[in-house]
């Protein structure tokens, strides 16, 4: 989960202000954790005490309502007509903010069958269209798959076969086409798929990072998926991740103590 949140958080400016390149300072001052964030820690909450999953995401985005990077029209849309009357009716989305916030599953739980029915269940709450839904499941299972030690070709395989991304292509050719207006940016499909190949192509966990935020667009998100994947495959450097939880505390102290409670029971891989 902190692999996520630490992602987010070093792509948190330049998300707005691509660059295209890996050569970059890591923890520059100004980052911080962003409405990615926030919706990870209301997963991990739901997880945590159970209930419906809408009302997690409703609260925690009433409560932090402002975020760095600011959330999806649609989802903003929903937030509003919930509090206002008390439907929470899905709006079949299939943007990139059902995977961005999954991480947990992929910690919580044991087997293929739960974490892709909870990781449903997480997105198809406001994200029920398929897109929304798969991106959602194809993100958690990497991370369940990492955990229990599948290698990266037995992960590149599986989101081949079993979602149908199309992952035979490289950031190199990639990168220069890439950017908000590339189809699908703000997808599922255009988001979940790159993010997973920046997985594929890194060394370690910081060079994950790099190679997502290198892309350009949507860049927070992408790193939140990448590094949320990138740290059971490689393991967070213990250095990095005393930054991240600083970082996290200052900006959010409540949630900060939620990553504590949920990695203590769940589990984290840090070096």
């Amino acid at each position: 989960m902190i692999g996520a949140i630490i992602g987010d958080t070093v792509g948190s400016i330049y998300e707005f202000d691509n660059i295209k390149t890996k050569d970059f300072e890591l923890i520059k001052d100004g980052v911080s954790p962003t409405d990615d964030s926030i919706l990870t820690f209301a997963t991990a909450d739901w997880i945590m005490r159970g209930g419906e999953a809408w009302k997690y995401y409703v609260a925690y985005a009433s409560k932090y309502d402002c975020p760095v990077g600011g959330y999806g029209g649609g989802f903003t849309r929903y937030v509003t007509r919930v509090r206002a009357t008390g439907n929470h009716e899905p709006y079949n989305s299939c943007g990139n903010g059902s995977a961005m916030r999954v991480s947990p599953v992929g910690w919580a739980f044991d087997t293929k069958e739960d974490v892709l029915a909870k990781a449903k269940e997480s997105a198809e709450c406001t994200h029920n269209h398929p897109e929304g839904i798969k991106g959602a499941q194809a993100t958690a299972l990497a991370i369940f798959m990492a955990r229990k030690g599948a290698s990266k070709d037995e992960i590149k395989a599986t989101m081949e076969s079993e979602f149908g991304y199309d992952l035979n292509f490289t950031l190199d050719e990639l990168r220069p086409q890439y950017s908000w207006a590339y189809p699908g940016a703000a997808l599922c499909q255009g988001t979940v798929p790159q993010a997973i190949r920046c997985v594929l192509e890194a060394t370690d966990y910081e060079d994950a990072i790099r190679n997502a935020v290198s892309l350009g667009g949507d860049s927070d998100t992408l790193a939140c998926i990448a590094g949320g994947i990138a740290e059971p495959v490689f393991g967070v450097p213990k250095k990095l991740y005393t930054i991240g939880m600083n970082i996290l505390k200052h900006y959010f102290p409540e949630p900060h103590k939620l990553v504590i409670d949920f990695e203590k029971k769940f589990g984290n891989r840090v070096l």
